[in-house]
């Protein structure tokens, strides 16, 4: 028989005052998890906001209009400026987004999946974008907007967002849904109404796409075969 060993002393509990510290940095861990591509899209959006802030404010127009999907740009480097825009905000402070996004994209991001979430972000903003810049060259033909209209500022993640409240639509559940749905179509199509610009054209145009997308907020089956319960077994009749 070895040496007997003294128990080992139970492990620290952690200090009272540190507790409700630590069980806030899980719950907000995990609600971070639950939408990884929204708050990191934040979070880059955070970075480039304050780069702007810090910019001379000639520099930071000449910047974003090299980032701008223009007319111009969008037929020389179109891959280029639909990335780069979508990485930059409009005009709108950053704690506005960050309630926006925490409102319409995290829940859509966690309902859909990362996956289809950004398959409606990307049919939004690219979709969006053509349709609006389309709409401006038809008015710079028929001399309905000046010729400089081919240079214009056209950066921010609005038509992401206008397709993702949209899609939204479909994850409430009736009666709430017609409601919703009246409320996302009037508020989007009144600026089409009054202004009529070609950036109203968007954000309406990201409003149809994203009901659009109606089929990848479908559930999806697993492929797995359903599980039958196991059978009771059989008896033998007595003797």
């Amino acid at each position: 028989m070895g040496p007997l060993r003294p128990p080992e002393a139970p492990p620290e509990a952690a200090p009272a005052g540190r507790r409700p510290l630590r069980a806030a940095a899980r719950t907000t861990w995990r609600y971070l998890r639950s939408s990884p591509g929204t708050h990191l899209w934040l979070a880059v959006l955070f970075v480039t906001t304050v780069a702007l802030r810090h910019m001379d404010p000639a520099l930071a127009d000449e910047f974003l209009r090299q980032r701008s999907t223009n007319i111009h740009h969008l037929s020389q480097d179109p891959v280029r400026v639909l990335v780069t825009s979508a990485f930059w905000t409009d005009g709108g402070g950053w704690l506005l987004y960050a309630v926006l996004y925490s409102l319409f994209h995290a829940p859509a991001e966690r309902r859909l999946g990362t996956l289809r979430w950004l398959g409606v972000v990307a049919a939004a903003h690219i979709g969006a974008t053509y349709l609006s810049e389309g709409v401006l060259g038809w008015a710079i033909r028929h001399g309905h907007a000046p010729a400089s209209a081919v240079n214009t500022l056209d950066v921010g993640v609005s038509y992401a967002l206008a397709g993702v409240v949209a899609v939204l639509t479909y994850r409430i559940p009736t009666p709430w849904r017609y409601p919703y749905l009246f409320g996302v179509l009037t508020f989007y199509a009144l600026p089409l109404v009054t202004g009529r610009t070609f950036t109203d054209v968007g954000h309406f145009s990201a409003v149809l796409i994203g009901l659009a997308c109606y089929p990848l907020t479908r559930s999806r089956p697993s492929g797995r075969p359903a599980r039958r319960p196991p059978s009771a077994p059989s008896r033998s009749p007595a003797p």
